[in-house]
């Protein structure tokens, strides 16, 4: 599959819309401010809402998180959901884009359009639902928001399919390794 204007946009702060492994998502390099400051806006997001990110593997993972607890590669591989876990502290990531008390969220897409895209890069990618905050999440490109369309910078091709509107389970890290649910 042909990356490269997804990754042109990716690699100039520009905003993505593609299909993520969970629901239809905009996407922007985690590691630029610029581009994730731009993403809360045209989400109309409230900044103290963080954000969460796509990375490729563990290895990926480790560049960007100080410590990964063995419970949480058992958790990621006994899990058959898409999982997010909050990690307690993140590092290299935009800061707009973490908790305020310096926690990321990442997910390790199992398959699909956003597994590829994300190793391509070879950077953290920001994945967040395709609507205007608190507004439905999209089904598909038509259900999407013309404010938004109007102000992303491209279209990854999407599947003509309905895709989910499920959102990840979310599992928070604390600092002493225990886990909490977060969303189901």
């Amino acid at each position: 599959m042909d990356f490269q204007k997804s990754l042109d946009v990716l690699d100039r702060s520009g905003i993505l819309l593609f299909p993520s492994d969970t629901v239809l998502g905009l996407g922007c390099d985690a590691t630029n401010e610029k581009a994730v400051e731009r993403l809360f806006r045209i989400k109309s997001r409230p900044k103290d809402k963080a954000l969460l990110a796509l990375v490729s593997d563990y290895s990926m993972l480790k560049k960007y998180v100080p410590f990964v607890p063995s419970s949480v590669y058992d958790l990621l591989e006994q899990s058959e959901r898409p999982t997010t876990i909050i990690y307690p502290r993140a590092r290299n990531i935009a800061k707009s884009a973490m908790g305020k008390d310096g926690s990321m969220a990442f997910r390790i897409p199992k398959e699909g359009f956003a597994l590829e895209l994300v190793q391509a890069f070879d950077k953290p990618i920001i994945a967040t639902s395709a609507n205007i905050s608190g507004e439905p999440i999209p089904e598909n490109e038509k259900d999407v928001s013309p404010v938004i369309l109007n102000q992303i910078d491209y279209i990854a091709p999407l599947p003509i399919a309905k895709i989910s509107t499920q959102p990840s389970q979310i599992i928070l890290l604390k600092s002493d390794g225990k886990t909490e649910i977060i969303r189901h």
